[in-house]
């Protein structure tokens, strides 16, 4: 995720376009912090990981993935 930009300290306010995008940002941090939520709520083994930093990433979209496929197939069959 990218750093929104930061208020002034001067207490103006920020440009249209930084407005724009710090409001884009926020309207995706949402599906971060949910996906972040269903990984390790489903997955408590990568609570406590010790795989390689550079490893982990591919480790965890494999879990979003099978968790999302998961939940797509419980909602179905109810």
């Amino acid at each position: 995720m990218k750093t929104p930009t930061r208020q002034p300290a001067n207490g103006k306010l920020l440009a249209v376009a930084n407005r724009t995008v710090n409001r884009l940002l926020r309207g995706l941090r949402w599906q971060d912090e949910r996906g972040y939520a269903m990984v390790t709520g489903r997955w408590k083994t990568l609570r406590h990981s010790t795989i390689s930093p550079t490893r982990i990433g591919d480790v965890v979209a494999a879990a979003l993935h099978l968790t999302q496929f998961e939940y797509r197939y419980l909602s179905e069959g109810r």
